[in-house]
């Protein structure tokens, strides 16, 4: 029969006893591990996802050859095609198409008809593929659109330059060539399923034969520009000697070719390329919040196992007496969090599991764009690394502790036993933490001056070292002052009444334990309001940059020229943004490349009212400048046209010349702002080839850009629409997001401090059972000892949360600031509502967690409590 040791049978029996208090340290684990193991496995997903993505567009395809340079050409496409155990091959080449049906006009990507189906994302949803020169397969939207079928017909409208004339019966002259409109019948509908061009709004087919024309006919007979991938089949898919065969002579019949590799591989290249690491980023990014939840929670167990071994002393001391070395009992501690440690954390892992699994079965129900696997995959680094980090972390927390109860000496069984937590606490360690304080901020002001100045990556570095020295010093240095400051709010909060002096006095004869407890939450707390504050100076950051750099909304640009450049927008288009739903101010506006008296480099140049002007532009400040005599300039536009420092322009034209004044402006548009009257002065006939915008505020700007594009595409005329506000509608978006699961993230552990708070509370219950029975006895009811438990709680709380959103606040912005000094001035935002919401939260979690404690000690008679041992 298998026997435990002596010190295993210790620890077991230990637990036994401390079940109940050990539940909320084991409930830490459970969270932090979950936290790490959902991480992990999100990291994976988004990884998975990400290449599929990108390999959607290569189909089935087997291998793909790519050339960094983009230099292929039709014959490399042949030479492949060629090769031995190739089945097919295409090149990766593409155009755009002005299709006209009705009233109704589209600009539309083309990509040629596969030769294996393999090789296309597509799928064919009617009729076939385009087989002549007059065929064209369209995507289902825009046959929607322009309400036709297989078989009808619509009309492709461009003008050639460099001498091509008309091919179709229908030519008319174009400036600089021939317009052609040319007939085509649809012969299919066709089908994106996995969104692969979904960025470009779809993309229509037409023949090979057709394809190449169009492209050499819009490169005015040049060469048309190359491919950067072409994408191959296989005779042989499944057999890997004879893919690694067919590699090596492709790499032979393409030397220009940078490599050979397969659609994975490749999708991996392109995401390194584009996103510089960004899933990488991510992963460290979660990670480290997952790392903060760990911490607390390490914070959490080592509270409970310091208040555990306080009370076990008689018991630690016995054991003493009767022979166990401190080596077995120091063992026994360590074997109890080892075990705690183990069990939680394999539930964590499992927890974490199904969070993500339940996440992948509710992402259908949201439109997300992506297609994301049904079931998770987890690999073995998913599984081990957060059991091995929440063991770790279990152990670490329970050295300190175990060290303690190795210390107790046999005669602490004979003395009466001393309430945990009272010794006091050393100089060097008042010394250290004062100095770690202040020198952190020190470093912390200097990382943001250096981010100003310029050295963005110093300074950020400076400032993060600064702000985790000087966190890490209001900790240590927390036990000789948050417990009078915790006494001080309790005095006030009960304005002098028994339960708040009660309270009062017991955050001061417990320092440790009250420091612990409140440290716990003022961490997860400075988290949150880190992030929430820095989110909110960078979203006002980036709005102001956004506006600066683009001015409007919207614009509306004409596509024609004459002898004087861009044509006028035509005036059914303006009438037809009249009715648009969502569409603020309209004005028309001129653009002009204004000639300069001193020879200079010509100046683009917006011709508004500044009334106009005003109703339709985010800087406001440039609206105030403009007025008669006076050109503004952005900054900008100052940059790129050499006009730093000059108070006067001189501009020319047919006209004659004018002299302005120059005002110059924060903004980051590319074009000077000029009055009609002033243009009138030296280009007087120029016309307004550019409609400005506003979308309304609360709208969503992409239903309100497609509106327009809609209602434009009725007037037949051919117009560039660009919504800009989609683009700072986008950034916005995303500071939100990440705003939103930062803010959810940094949540578990302040849920943790939370359970590290009501722990505490129930372990402070149970020490002075004795002393609330004595307070019972002399006349304290239970309503009066349920109201001391809650200030206490509310009070410890409290201090953690308002401590933690004023360093909160002091490190978002300074993060802010450093990492986006190259975008301006960053401002300093509380956000106010986020704050409160903390704080509430913090308070109620406080109260929350002092009723079932409260309840205990109510409950227990006080002869009774005054018998217990």
């Amino acid at each position: 029969m298998l026997t435990a040791d002596p010190t295993t049978r210790v620890a077991l029996g230990q637990m036994r006893r401390s079940i109940g208090r050990l539940a909320a340290a084991g409930l830490a684990i459970v969270i932090s591990t979950a936290f790490v193991a959902a991480t992990l496995q999100a990291g994976t997903i988004i990884t998975r996802t990400t290449y599929a993505q990108v390999a959607a567009q290569y189909a089935d395809a087997d291998l793909v050859v790519f050339d960094r340079g983009g230099t292929m050409d039709p014959a490399d496409t042949d030479a492949v095609r060629a090769v031995e155990g190739v089945a097919a091959a295409d090149g990766f080449h593409g155009t755009y198409a002005e299709l006209n049906h009705g009233s109704r006009t589209v600009y539309q990507s083309l990509v040629a008809t596969p030769s294996d189906p393999r090789l296309s994302p597509l799928v064919l949803a009617d009729g076939t593929w385009a087989d002549g020169p007059r065929r064209i397969v369209l995507p289902v939207e825009v046959a929607e659109l322009f309400d036709v079928g297989v078989g009808d017909t619509i009309a492709s409208t461009r003008c050639l330059r460099g001498g091509h004339r008309a091919v179709d019966e229908n030519g008319a002259e174009c400036y600089g060539g021939q317009e052609v409109a040319q007939r085509l019948t649809v012969s299919g509908l066709v089908d994106d399923p996995l969104g692969t061009y979904a960025a470009g709004g779809g993309v229509a087919v037409v023949s090979p034969a057709a394809l190449e024309r169009r492209l050499t006919e819009d490169s005015g007979g040049a060469e048309p520009p190359g491919m950067r991938t072409l994408v191959v089949a296989l005779d042989r898919p499944g057999d890997q000697a004879a893919v690694e065969a067919v590699k090596r002579d492709l790499a032979a019949a393409v030397p220009s070719a940078t490599g050979v590799t397969t659609p994975e591989e490749y999708a991996e290249d392109v995401v390194a390329s584009i996103s510089d690491g960004q899933n990488i980023v991510y992963l460290v990014f979660a990670l480290a919040l997952a790392a903060v939840s760990l911490v607390v929670a390490g914070l959490v167990i080592a509270n409970t196992l310091q208040v555990l071994v306080a009370q076990r002393s008689h018991t630690l001391a016995l054991l003493r007496c009767v022979g166990a070395s401190t080596g077995q009992v120091y063992r026994s501690v360590l074997l109890e969090a080892a075990v705690l440690g183990a069990v939680a954390s394999v539930a964590g892992v499992v927890v974490g599991s199904l969070f993500v699994q339940a996440g992948l079965l509710v992402a259908p129900s949201f439109d997300l764009g992506v297609a994301l696997p049904r079931t998770i995959t987890p690999s073995p680094s998913a599984l081990l690394v957060p059991l091995a980090v929440g063991l770790l972390v279990t152990l670490v927390a329970a050295l300190a502790p175990a060290r303690a109860a190795s210390r107790v000496a046999p005669l602490a069984a004979l003395r009466p036993a001393q309430a945990p937590g009272r010794c006091g606490t050393n100089r060097a360690r008042a010394v250290l933490a004062g100095v770690a304080t202040v020198g952190g901020f020190v470093v912390m002001a200097g990382g943001v001056a250096l981010g100003r100045s310029g050295s963005i990556d110093v300074g950020l570095f400076a400032a993060v070292l600064g702000g985790s020295v000087s966190l890490v010093g209001v900790i240590a240095g927390s036990v000789f002052w948050l417990p009078r400051v915790a006494a001080a709010f309790g005095r006030f909060a009960g304005a002098g009444g028994p339960a708040a002096r009660l309270a009062s006095a017991n955050t001061l004869r417990n320092p440790r334990r009250t420091a612990a407890t409140s440290t716990a939450l003022l961490i997860g707390v400075t988290l949150v309001s880190m992030m929430t504050t820095g989110a909110a100076s960078a979203r006002v950051a980036m709005d102001d940059q956004l506006d600066a750099r683009f001015p409007v909304d919207l614009q509306v640009t004409s596509t024609t020229y004459d002898e004087n450049g861009p044509a006028a927008v035509p005036a059914t288009v303006v009438a037809a943004l009249d009715g648009v739903e969502g569409l603020g101010a309209v004005t028309e506006v001129t653009n002009v490349s204004a000639e300069r008296a001193d020879e200079g480099k010509a100046v683009q140049v917006a011709v508004v009212e500044p009334e106009a002007l005003r109703a339709v532009a985010n800087t406001p400040a440039d609206a105030e400048l403009l007025r008669p005599g006076t050109i503004v300039v952005p900054e900008r536009a100052a940059a790129l046209y050499g006009l730093e420092g000059l108070e006067t322009l001189e501009l020319t034209g047919p006209a004659g010349e004018v002299t302005l004044d120059v005002a110059h402006s924060d903004s980051q548009a590319d074009r000077a702002y000029l009055t009609p009257q002033d243009l009138t002065a030296f280009a007087p006939s120029t016309a307004a080839g550019e409609v400005w915008a506003e979308v309304d505020d609360g709208r969503d700007a992409a239903e309100v850009v497609s509106a327009v594009q809609e209602a434009v595409s009725t007037t037949g005329e051919t117009v560039g629409v660009a919504g800009i506000v989609v683009e700072r509608s986008a950034y916005q978006q995303i500071v939100d997001a990440i705003l939103a699961i930062v803010v959810g993230l940094l949540a578990v552990a302040v849920v943790i401090a939370l359970i590290g708070v009501a722990n505490t509370l129930s372990l402070s219950v149970m020490d002075r059972t004795k002393e609330n029975a004595v307070l019972r006895a002399i006349g304290l009811s239970k309503r009066q000892l349920r109201a001391t438990l809650a200030v206490e709680g509310i009070v410890i709380a409290a201090v953690g949360a308002v401590l933690g959103v004023v360093l909160g606040l002091l490190y978002g912005w300074a993060g802010a600031a450093t990492a986006l000094s190259a975008l301006g001035r960053v401002p300093f935002v509380v956000p106010w509502t986020e704050t409160a919401v903390v704080l509430g939260v913090a308070l109620l979690a406080g109260l929350i967690a002092s009723v079932v404690p409260a309840h205990a000690a109510a409950r227990t008679r006080p002869v009774a409590a005054l018998a217990a041992d």
